[in-house]
């Protein structure tokens, strides 16, 4: 699919797709109709194309400097899906405003490894470096002897990538196994990695805090019968290691590669407003994606679901392989000192709950400070100090979520 560029009157206008010429006599059209063919008359208008319509949007001063605002909607009428305006614009005029950096997508719902115009294209460039090209792209990994995904490979043809991240993942395929087969081959991993470099650091950071704080709980709790109830030891440990990984992971600002599919239906709704939002409240913005306060705040109950899900789920699991064990035992041989068995779903509810209310909330919190200690001047200039930060800030919020856990379970009656 080509970028053409046609001229007509002063106005230029800037076509992707096919049927072009089609568009552009539609353009003409609706420019003779509005009488906005005059450059002097109008200062910059807009026209998109979209799958179900197209608007023309124009803005002009009057006699007395006011803005006067008009704009056209007209049902899609002929062109087929693939037709799409990008941009119209007075050619003899400055062009002010831009796009502000991140022509990739609206609302992080594009390509984050696109590029844009504007002011914010300046700050981009310095701290992601500029956008490559399909054939430097490819002149750079051929150089290093990697292939490319798929994913990858269609965002480097349609708008380039950021050469910061294909850096990053070129040094990433030439790591150790086997993260350099999970570069490869599991995207989800892949593109938190390539947006957060330090995303595996966080995750063994807070598996080895939880497995320490567990440990030490469960050797206090259970004293001299610690290793006759070891499989139940092992059984909060392993769940523990599974919410620890679930809690970091859907926090983590992730790469994104083109836009969401355009499905249909109640469901599709959902999966493309979902998609659109930042990985976390705090999340920081970078090229192609850019969040309002409201995505910002739907995030916070959204990722309390997801939350409250993934509690419940290994609230099942773990409490049910613990009751197992718990009866078991007792049908060989019962002691008048064994506490009840807890109850089942009431458990995993209170996990379900705690999760996605309290777990939730620490850790937007803590994602938002890791992310503004990130940014300092001395954490890029001794990233020690963020990974200390890390370790100190998920060591205090383990330890208080410990003691959180117990007052909650006292006071549903589960423990």
């Amino acid at each position: 699919m080509s970028l053409s560029t046609f001229s007509n009157g002063g106005t230029m206008i800037e076509l992707i797709g096919t049927r072009t010429f089609a568009c552009l006599r539609e353009i003409i059209n609706i420019e003779s109709r509005l009488k906005l063919t005059s450059s002097a008359s109008v200062y910059s208008h807009h026209l998109k194309f979209t799958n179900s319509a197209f608007k023309l949007h124009c803005v002009r001063p009057d006699s007395a400097g006011n803005t006067v605002s008009s704009s056209l909607e007209r049902e899609k009428d002929g062109f087929d899906g693939e037709s799409r305006v990008l941009e119209t614009g007075i050619g003899d005029q400055k062009k002010t405003g831009g796009g502000g950096g991140g022509g990739g997508g609206d609302n992080g719902s594009g390509d984050s490894f696109g590029g844009g115009d504007g002011e914010g294209d300046d700050g981009d460039e310095r701290e992601f470096g500029r956008i490559l090209k399909y054939e430097e792209v490819m002149k750079e990994a051929e150089a290093r002897g990697v292939k490319l995904p798929s994913d990858m490979m269609a965002a480097a043809r349609s708008n380039g990538i950021r050469k910061l991240f294909l850096l990053r993942y070129l040094d990433l395929q030439g790591s150790v196994w086997p993260l350099c087969f999970l570069m490869k081959y599991c995207s989800m991993l892949r593109n938190r990695m390539l947006a957060d470099p330090s995303f595996l650091f966080k995750v063994g950071a807070e598996i080895v805090i939880d497995s320490c704080c567990t440990t030490f709980a469960e050797m206090k709790k259970r004293g001299k019968d610690f290793w006759s109830e070891f499989e139940l030891y092992l059984a909060d440990l392993l769940v523990g290691g599974v919410v620890g990984i679930a809690l970091v992971a859907m926090l983590a600002p992730d790469a994104r590669f083109g836009r969401p599919s355009a499905s249909r239906g109640l469901f599709g709704r959902l999966q493309q407003a979902a998609s659109a939002l930042p990985s976390s409240v705090f999340e920081a913005e970078r090229p192609g994606c850019k969040f309002s306060v409201k995505q910002r705040i739907a995030t916070y109950f959204y990722k309390g679901v997801l939350y409250g899900s993934v509690g419940f789920g290994c609230g099942l699991g773990g409490q049910g392989i613990a009751n197992l064990i718990m009866s078991a035992k007792r049908s060989i041989k019962k002691s008048d000192e064994d506490i009840p068995v807890p109850p089942l779903v009431q458990s995993a509810a209170l996990w379900g709950v705690f999760l996605a209310v309290s777990s939730n909330t620490r850790y937007q919190i803590i994602n938002g400070l890791e992310r503004r200690v990130e940014a300092s001047h001395v954490a890029k200039r001794y990233p020690p100090v963020a990974m200390a930060f890390t370790v100190g800030v998920r060591f205090a919020n383990n330890i208080y979520s410990s003691m959180q856990f117990v007052d909650w379970a006292k006071w549903s009656g589960v423990q």
